[in-house]
């Protein structure tokens, strides 16, 4: 009987007790069952970190809407404590300065819709009689009994649901409580990084292990830097819409055509809902004041601007400003809006670019240097892995190579 090999393994025999099964199992299996294993607890793992995320939402939320509000407001005080600025007074300066150009755009569409509300109500009632009208004289022949029925009976639906009403105006307040509440907490936590984001930073790096404490270092500054750039494209997509579909009402003739652009402006930095919004009251107002068919075409403007935003401005925009491709930035908002609603589709553009920053950073910087990145020029935001940038890199390095090459061969 042929004995094995010696560097054969001796196969277990069918008649024999078999302790280890191992031997029987194919590759392939084993292997998919270590990646299906491993799968699972990385599935978990993120999870778990979700979960923990939207369990405090209430925390999360305001402190990376007040990191965005850093990385708008930072090159502004950084600019201030160049010219000898204390730090402190240039986070004030800049706080107030921006509280009130916000203030006072919020003031102005409120004083503008104040002064234009009688003139609407005029031009509501106008329009309430003309509707009423065709529904008599129109081709639909109501009488003037079915329009007072239903009347009364939407009055009675409202009688009949009074307690739901109620409840849901109850949950209203305390979500605007919960929005006040955030409101502050946002201003606090944004004056903490404004006035000390440095030292805060610093604090958090000490707890990474020192021979990657520098790469660590560098990939967070890159990702603050890819913030700025995040920002500043959102303002120029804001600015856009604005311009939009305040040409289109003043083209249509709705009144209001400045506060409402203004409106359309501050909205356009809240993905999705601001825009709804936004474009909702610029609907409604065009209904009151040039009827139906104004209110269509200022319908159609609004879909159109916000198309050309969604499929154009956002993926070009965003996506040359923090270095993503357009399908990324759609496929990231669409995705945060449903894991996370308006809050996931605020954050998830963001997040990417951080990540997008970070890990480009660690994974192809060596030897990285913190004081040689400035977290608030935008060009920082990408790493030195870039071809122009490693072909300079070589080419200054070679170029005494080939010096000293060339001169010996001179020799």
């Amino acid at each position: 009987m042929s004995q094995p090999g010696r560097g054969q393994r001796e196969q277990p025999s069918l008649s024999e007790p078999v302790t280890d099964v191992t031997g029987f199992i194919p590759r392939g299996l084993r292997v998919s069952a270590a990646l299906s294993w491993r799968f699972i607890v990385v599935i978990a793992a993120l999870y778990a970190v979700v979960w923990l995320l939207g369990y405090l939402a209430s925390v999360v939320v305001p402190v990376s809407i007040a990191l965005l509000l850093s990385a708008l407001l930072a090159p502004a005080v950084s600019r201030l404590v160049r010219i000898r600025f204390p730090r402190g007074l240039a986070t004030a300066i800049v706080l107030v300065a921006g509280l009130a150009v916000l203030g006072g755009l919020l003031t102005f569409v409120i004083t503008q819709f104040s002064s234009g509300l009688p003139e609407l109500q005029q031009q509501l009632t106008t329009s309430l009689n003309q509707i009423k009208d065709w529904l008599i004289n129109g081709p639909l022949h109501l009488r003037q009994e079915q329009i007072q029925d239903f009347i009364n009976q939407a009055i009675g639906f409202l009688q009949n649901n009074q307690a739901s009403i109620t409840t849901t105006a109850l949950t209203t307040a305390g979500t605007v409580g919960e929005i006040l509440t955030g409101f502050v907490l946002t201003l606090f936590v944004t004056i903490f990084f404004l006035a000390g984001g440095d030292g805060i930073w610093s604090f958090l790096v000490r707890g990474v292990p020192t021979r990657v404490r520098s790469r660590v270092d560098v990939a967070g500054r890159r990702g603050f830097a890819s913030l700025v750039s995040y920002i500043r494209a959102t303002a120029a997509v804001a600015v856009v819409d604005a311009v939009g579909i305040g040409i289109g009402l003043w083209i249509v003739g709705v009144p209001l055509v400045i506060p409402l652009a203004t409106l359309v402006f501050l909205g356009a930095f809240i993905p999705i809902i601001g825009a709804l919004i936004t474009g909702g009251v610029a609907v409604l107002i065009a209904l009151v004041s040039k009827g139906v068919i104004g209110a269509v075409v200022v319908l159609a403007i609004v879909i159109g601007v916000m198309q050309l935003e969604s499929h154009v401005l956002q993926p070009l925009l965003l996506g040359r400003a923090v270095r993503l491709h357009p399908l990324a930035v759609v496929l990231a908002i669409a995705t945060g809006l449903v894991a996370a609603g308006i809050a996931g589709a605020l954050l998830a553009v963001p997040l990417l670019a951080v990540l997008n920053a970070g890990v480009r950073s660690l994974l192809h910087e060596h030897d990285p240097d913190p004081a040689t990145v400035d977290a608030l020029h935008s060009k920082a935001a990408y790493p030195n892995d870039a071809p122009d940038k490693a072909e300079g890199k070589k080419s200054s390095k070679d170029k005494k190579d080939e010096d000293a090459g060339s001169g010996e061969d001179e020799k």
